[in-house]
């Protein structure tokens, strides 16, 4: 199977969601044949972790083709010695390049560090998502000013090189909503899409903070929703649509206080807008999402798009005490080429140093 028919292989997803145990009353949204989960999980060939640092953990992992076709890797890391928790206030992006996807990557400079106190992104810089946008490079994150999740602030750094230097905001490109909306915590987890209509499309993820106080998962806390904003000009301003937020998992019933997502990477094909993510109770916290739409707006049901690492016979050592989401894949993002995903790219604990790197997937 090729790359073209990469969206069709997501859409199995339903029989790779029986073979895991999920049941759920509902029709594909996509007619197919009926295949075997062996077919489905060779849409990603695993090709194993890149970037194992041994004094950080690495997430993040957001790669593009630059001018010199090489893979430039934008990524976050943080020391070791602050524990997986050190991403909200400990966290750095950096730029790793290699010749080809799979690696290997060769660190090559830190681009955005925390600035300090007074700043907006005073304590970690994390989330990268880089794109080529009008002739620039724009670099999308997530910064924090005080090491809490209710300033978690998106914003933009742009670039004429992939080498830099970045322009860094002085403000953040996107706030959160007034107090009691589904918005008021946070923004983070930015995504983004340039409209075939020409406009600049944000998706970002938040919650309310009455909801994340008064929770009674001491895990999971709040509802983990996705809006979108819109702006004319790819510096903003950015205009939050009237009908945010645009994907919301609370609507499914019984225990929907866990039936949410986060970490969107979005993009268009064959007319359509398309949508990887992690899945946070839908089916399983060990899975990821496929959610696809016409207009960018209304997203149908997810499927399961992929699966823990285990799945794909990576065979890893017992987890260690301290890592609790050992095995499982987050933050996905897609390596393009024409307009089309190559490679798929997530973060996932474990490895070498037990900390946390990159995992790669080829597209297949």
């Amino acid at each position: 199977m090729n790359r073209r028919t990469f969206l069709t292989g997501l859409a199995l997803a339903p029989f790779a969601r029986a073979w895991a145990g999920f049941v759920r009353d509902e029709k594909p949204s996509l007619l197919l044949p009926k295949r075997s989960l062996a077919r489905f999980s060779r849409h990603l060939r695993p090709l194993g972790r890149v970037l194992e640092m041994e004094d950080y953990f690495v997430w993040c992992n957001s790669p593009i083709y630059g001018p010199d076709g090489r893979v430039h890797l934008f990524f976050s890391r943080w020391p070791k010695s602050r524990g997986m928790g050190g991403w909200l206030n400990s966290c750095e992006i950096c730029r790793a390049v290699a010749d080809r996807p799979e690696g290997p990557y060769v660190y090559q400079q830190t681009v955005l560090t925390p600035r300090g106190p007074g700043y907006w992104d005073a304590t970690t810089c994390h989330n990268p998502h880089i794109q080529y946008v009008d002739g620039r490079y724009a670099l999308f994150f997530m910064g924090c000013a005080n090491g809490k999740t209710d300033t978690k602030r998106i914003g933009l750094a742009l670039a004429d090189r992939l080498e830099g230097p970045w322009t860094r905001p002085d403000a953040p490109l996107l706030l959160p909503g007034d107090e009691g909306a589904w918005d008021d915590h946070c923004t983070t987890n930015p995504a983004f899409v340039r409209h075939p209509n020409g406009q600049y499309w944000l998706y970002y993820k938040s919650w309310n903070t009455r909801e994340y106080q008064t929770s009674k998962d001491p895990v999971v806390r709040g509802n983990r929703k996705y809006g979108l904003a819109v702006a004319d000009r790819l510096e903003g301003p950015y205009r939050k649509f009237a009908g945010n937020p645009v994907i919301d998992f609370s609507r499914l019933g019984d225990n929907a206080q866990n039936k949410q997502f986060e970490d969107a990477f979005v993009w268009q094909q064959h007319g359509r807008f398309h949508l990887l993510a992690r899945d946070m109770g839908v089916y399983n916290h060990e899975v990821g999402l496929y959610l696809d739409s016409k207009d960018g707006r209304q997203w149908r049901y997810p499927k399961v798009a992929f699966l823990p690492l285990r799945a794909y016979g990576v065979q890893e050592p017992p987890a260690p005490k301290n890592l609790k989401r050992y095995g499982r894949l987050e933050r996905p993002q897609l390596l393009m080429k024409d307009g089309k995903p190559e490679y798929l790219f997530c973060a996932s604990q474990g490895g070498r140093y037990m900390t946390a790197s990159s995992f790669v997937f080829k597209i297949i």
